[in-house]
């Protein structure tokens, strides 16, 4: 469904990405795990066209998307729920979700009612507080809206950027139970985390990316149980 081809990517003269290679799957739930300053949210925001690749390709289906505006890549089916949320914190739960369906202006108000409501199915706590000002929510319930946000858009794929960013263990798990149950919809997923033990507990398959190059990747399993990984990622000798 996605895949990057030897992406060089970066900011003026700085060299973030150095030849990433990476794709995801139909259907799949793909992590990408690794450090800070490693290259994760440029990788991200080179998907999304926010960053162009001076080198290598980005393609959608097998069509390139890497030369195009960021509002055509999000109309072609890939939504972000950004680092640290980001949500408009002035602005309702209902208007929050209803931005996330811009990118559909010319859908029916039945459509958008329907998506809504899916919404408020894997987040019965948004529906509770529809009209409370998103700014005054937790940030596991902020967590919960930004998600909630980019599945209005209908995404085929949906990109998360460090979801259990400032959660507890317990809101986490909750996170993620949502991430596997958005899957199982027929979302295909894209996340890229440090917590790698969460990461791997429902991914399929996964990648790390260390300075800017992917220095490992495989089945999820084989990845949790690697040596490296645990030293790592998982604190153990």
């Amino acid at each position: 469904m996605l895949s990057l081809t030897d992406v060089v990517a970066g900011y003026g003269p700085l060299q973030v990405l150095r030849g990433v290679t990476l794709d995801v799957q139909q259907g799949e739930i793909v992590c990408l795990l690794g450090g800070n300053a490693a290259g994760k949210s440029t990788m991200l925001k080179t998907v999304l066209g926010l960053l162009r690749p001076s080198a290598g390709s980005v393609a959608l289906e097998g069509e390139r998307i890497d030369r195009l505006a960021t509002e055509d890549i999000v109309r072609r089916g890939i939504a972000l729920v950004p680092e640290s949320r980001r949500i408009f914190a002035r602005m309702t739960v209902w208007e929050n979700l209803a931005m996330g369906a811009y990118s559909r202006r010319s859908a029916s108000p039945g459509e958008i009612d329907h998506d809504l409501e899916r919404v408020y199915g894997l987040f019965p706590r948004l529906k509770e507080r529809v009209s409370q000002h998103a700014g005054t929510m937790s940030g596991g319930e902020q967590q919960m809206l930004a998600i909630g946000r980019a599945l209005m858009a209908r995404p085929r794929l949906m990109l998360l950027d460090e979801p259990s960013m400032g959660l507890a263990p317990v809101l986490v798990e909750q996170v993620f139970d949502i991430i596997q149950a958005i899957n199982r919809q027929g979302t295909t997923i894209l996340v890229v985390e440090q917590n790698a033990a969460v990461a791997l507990a429902v991914a399929h398959r996964g990648y790390v990316l260390q300075d800017g190059h992917i220095v490992m990747h495989g089945a999820a399993a084989q990845l949790l149980d690697a040596d490296d990984i645990r030293r790592a990622y998982l604190g153990e000798d």
